[in-house]
């Protein structure tokens, strides 16, 4: 079958999502794009821009969009040539944090509810996400004066899924290069250079972790979709030669390779509803050090939450210089958490990606 995806935020996990998708699936799957900037104007009004983009839309057996885009404005403008749509929830409008001095839009939230009420299928990338998402859904409709619509809340989740995204790895044994013990160990940071993965709580423990005469090398990879943070510039000057790479490595098997010489992974986020990067790196070789909230107790296996997870600003530091002091305690722990990342391969998420295709096109014949 021929399916269209359109993502109206094309980089970082969307992009690498989107793409996974369209080279593994047996359907063949058109995708339009819109560069990854400008979030809010996106979600505002992307729609309009795809509606004319496409000009026959109805030569599609379904149609597959993430949420940062009005699916609900996209069908008013097509009408009945809009086939049935997929919609993937990469992250929702109802729970993300605010930078300082911003405050909820609530329409955005809004466009979230619409476009899950005009969508045939949702999916989210997590149980988290999706357990988030419908938690703070009846707190925000009864945010409204007088008639609130209490009744989509069901109807939307009559039509949701979770489903986790694929990565790009092949299944199979991890073959993990040997750490390189001769030179401090190298800590990896690999999210989005933005307020949400709060950078500034990550090199305050570096700073706490200096302090305690450990060295280190830093590579400062993830993307930074606009101005460079403040936090990295001062960053980069505070930390001089420790830092071994600063900023986005286009090229994927040159990231890889700094994933391989890893020996651990940080995250300080306070917002991840699956973490592509985390699971990459984990994957490669790096052995993880995460918040014990948000996504991540669902994506670390029970046996290694005491190790892998933190509760405090305390605690990061403290397990960040354990692991530094004594990064061999941790091989072979890493061998097993790479192991457990092998079931997020695309070779082996794409038969239930293909499956919502088709149960999706069954839907839009029986519209016919």
């Amino acid at each position: 079958m021929k399916f269209l995806f359109l993502e109206p935020f094309y980089g970082g996990s969307h992009r690498d999502f989107a793409d996974g998708w369209v080279s593994h699936s047996r359907h063949r799957i058109d995708l339009i794009t819109l560069p990854a900037r400008f979030w809010k104007w996106r979600m505002r009004g992307a729609a309009l821009h795809f509606a004319r983009k496409v000009q026959n839309p109805s030569d599609y057996d379904g149609l597959i969009a993430s949420n940062l885009m009005s699916l609900s404005d996209l069908k008013a403008q097509w009408g009945a040539d809009c086939p049935s749509g997929l919609v993937y929830f990469h992250e929702n409008q109802l729970c993300y944090p605010f930078p300082a001095g911003e405050t909820m839009d609530y329409q955005f939230g809004f466009t979230d509810i619409t476009t899950g009420m005009v969508a045939e299928r949702l999916l989210f990338n997590s149980k988290t996400h999706k357990n988030t998402f419908f938690n703070a859904l009846p707190g925000f409709i009864e945010m409204m004066p007088e008639y609130r619509p209490r009744w989509v809340i069901e109807q939307i989740q009559a039509k949701a899924a979770v489903l986790h995204p694929g990565c790009s790895y092949p299944p199979g044994p991890t073959n993990l290069s040997p750490w390189d013990l001769s030179q401090p160990p190298l800590i990896i940071w690999n999210h989005r250079w933005e307020f949400d993965k709060q950078p500034e709580r990550f090199f305050s423990a570096l700073v706490s972790v200096l302090s305690l005469d450990q060295e280190f090398r830093l590579a400062l990879l993830g993307e930074n979709f606009q101005v460079v943070p403040k936090t990295f510039l001062t960053a980069r000057e505070k930390f001089g030669g420790r830092v071994v790479q600063y900023g986005y490595e286009p090229s994927k098997e040159t990231y890889r390779e700094w994933l391989r010489q890893g020996v651990v992974v940080v995250s300080t986020a306070i917002q991840e509803n699956f973490g592509i990067s985390v699971v990459e790196a984990i994957r490669h070789g790096c052995y993880p050090l995460l918040p014990n909230n948000l996504v991540y107790p669902e994506l670390i296996p029970q046996e290694f939450h005491d190790d892998c997870l933190y509760s405090s600003q305390e605690e990061l530091v403290e397990k960040l210089n354990l692991i530094l002091a004594n990064p061999g305690n941790f091989r072979d722990k890493r061998e097993d958490l790479a192991d457990h990342m092998e079931q997020y391969s695309w070779e082996l998420v794409i038969d239930k990606y293909d499956h919502e295709l088709d149960q999706l096109g069954r839907v839009s014949s029986h519209r016919a």
